[in-house]
C-alpha cells in the first residue's frame, strides 16, 4: 500500500480488528427510538418491577441457605 491510500489513525483508534469488534459485538443499535431515556414510562416501570422481583427473590434464597446453615448447626 502506498503512502497516499494509507488512512491516518488517531493512537487508540484500532486496526481492522478493533473495527470488526465495534461493529459486530459492540456496536451502537439501529432503530432504537428512545433507548437512551429509557424508553416509555410504561416500560420503565416494567422494568422497575422487575428489578425488585429479582432483588425479593434473591433476599428469599439467602434467607432459605441462611436458615438450612443454621438447621444444619443445629442437629450436630
Amino acid at each position: 500500500m502506498s503512502e497516499a491510500k494509507r488512512q491516518q489513525r488517531a493512537p487508540g483508534e484500532g486496526g481492522r480488528l478493533w473495527a470488526w469488534a465495534f461493529k459486530y459485538l459492540a456496536g451502537p443499535a439501529e432503530g432504537v427510538q428512545g433507548a437512551v431515556q429509557g424508553g416509555s414510562t410504561q416500560a420503565r416501570e416494567a422494568w422497575k418491577r422487575d428489578l425488585e422481583n429479582r432483588k425479593r427473590w434473591s433476599r428469599e434464597q439467602r434467607e432459605r441457605k441462611r436458615a438450612e446453615r443454621a438447621a444444619r448447626r443445629a442437629e450436630r
